[in-house]
């Protein structure tokens, strides 16, 4: 297999996942209060979109690179 095919490939995969996840999303563990032995946190989510234009110019470039990566 070429690099372009793979790399096609990959992009392809990323921008399926795009469509279908939509955002990426990770919760981490705040300290609000830390005073001896008495401590006080909250869990808080965060989200990073990931936008479906970016998502379809993976998509697109993906399977340029896969179509190129074939004909040579």
């Amino acid at each position: 297999m070429k690099a372009a095919t793979v790399v096609g490939i990959l992009l392809i995969v990323l921008g399926i996942v795009g469509f279908a996840v939509g955002g990426i999303s990770f919760t981490h563990e705040k300290k609000v209060v830390d005073m001896g032995p008495v401590q006080l946190s909250h869990k808080e989510t965060n989200t990073i979109p990931i936008s479906p234009i970016l998502s379809t110019v993976s998509l697109v470039a993906g399977i340029g690179l896969v179509v190129v990566g074939v004909r040579r």
